[in-house]
């Protein structure tokens, strides 16, 4: 995801270790998107040992106000695995709506920020 974030370094990219206390739990990444004119929540991820939890609920929540507070765009995508209902529950609890669209097995969703 270091990678990934360098690589996107252009485009304002933002990696974030995720902690429950001082213990790392998971990974999340976002970038400018400007073609879409929207933020990409690029990489969410929380170790399996530690899913279901709220850890992943609790760092999206944190996301979404600092890509508010930052106002550059007025929404947010993202993909989420075909099949992965955990995921889709989550982002959809959060506000997040299907586009209609995907890229093969990742469904597309977005949400406003405003």
């Amino acid at each position: 995801m270091l990678a990934r974030a360098y690589a996107y370094r252009e485009s304002r990219s933002k990696a974030y270790v995720i902690y429950n206390d001082t213990l790392p739990v998971g990974m999340a990444l976002y970038y400018d998107c400007a073609e879409l004119n929207a933020y990409d929540l690029s990489q969410l991820f929380i170790d399996e040992r530690y899913q279901g939890n709220g850890f992943g609920m609790e760092a999206t929540k944190q996301i979404l106000d600092k890509m508010k507070s930052d106002s550059k765009y007025d929404k947010v995508i993202l993909c989420y695995i075909d099949g992965n209902e955990a995921a889709k529950n989550m982002y959809e609890k959060l506000g997040f709506t299907l586009t209609g669209d995907r890229d093969e097995d990742e469904i597309i969703m977005e949400k406003a920020l405003r």
